[in-house]
């Protein structure tokens, strides 16, 4: 048995707060009768939950995403500051970031139970899709898009995929790059970025293949992918294998 506010929560239903108010307010029915008790109990394989008259199907396994705050560690445990310590500990079990952000970069993260998922998002035979907004001093060079789309190779000998740049505004005072990348190098953003001629001041992920940083949800905070955006998701990375890296 689990509270119902919980359980909602886990469903992607809101934040906490969000939901125990909506609760209250008479949006969720069990087994055809609204529900005003955020805490009562309810059996997630038995009974019939449903939010604003939408059935609340039960997941085998947890996702979600957070805006992940420059300073934290994409890790579960470290001496340092992790992402999964910004969870409360009620919500840890399990869950595991997958991929990584640097320490100094911001933005999207998706955080799951669910190994096959993460390894799927992350094989290189997918080539799904991450995009970058990255705040750059220095100056590019003028042929620098050409020469993301060419696929570059880093200074240091290492090939880098064809990948995306296009200017998207300013940010501080400083033009903002938006990066789209089908691989993930270690701090390959800025790697490419110092090729071209630029430094990378601020970088921030905005999406994962089909999963976008909602921008009504601030550094540091999470909540639950929706089932629409699962879905949306795991149909993304049927459609995204490519052929063998070879």
């Amino acid at each position: 048995m689990i509270r119902l506010d919980k359980l909602l929560t886990h469903f992607g239903c809101g934040t906490r707060r969000q939901v125990i108010d909506a609760v209250r307010r008479g949006r969720a029915q069990v087994n055809g009768k609204t529900c005003c008790d955020p805490a009562a109990k309810v059996d997630p394989e038995q009974d019939e939950v449903r939010f604003d008259g939408v059935v609340q199907s039960y997941q085998k396994h947890r996702y979600l995403m957070m805006n992940k705050p420059a300073g934290v560690i994409t890790a579960v445990s470290d001496r340092r500051e992790t992402v999964v310590d910004l969870l409360p500990e009620g919500e840890r079990r399990g869950l595991f970031p997958v991929g990584r952000l640097d320490r100094d970069t911001e933005g999207l993260l998706l955080l799951t139970t669910d190994g096959q998922l993460c390894h799927a998002l992350m094989s290189p035979r997918r080539h799904v899709e991450k995009v970058y907004l990255a705040r750059v001093s220095g100056g590019l060079a003028p042929d620098a898009a050409a020469r993301f789309a060419e696929g570059m190779q880093l200074r240091d000998g290492t090939a880098c995929r064809p990948a995306r740049l296009e200017p998207a505004g300013e940010e501080e005072g400083l033009p903002l790059w938006r990066i789209t990348l089908r691989e993930g190098k270690y701090h390959q953003v800025k790697r490419m970025v110092a090729a071209a001629g630029g430094r990378v001041e601020a970088l921030r992920r905005v999406s994962v293949g089909t999963l976008e940083l909602p921008p009504g949800l601030p550094p540091g905070s999470w909540r639950a992918l929706t089932a629409e955006e699962l879905t949306r998701l795991l149909a993304h990375i049927g459609e995204a294998s490519g052929p063998p890296d070879g």
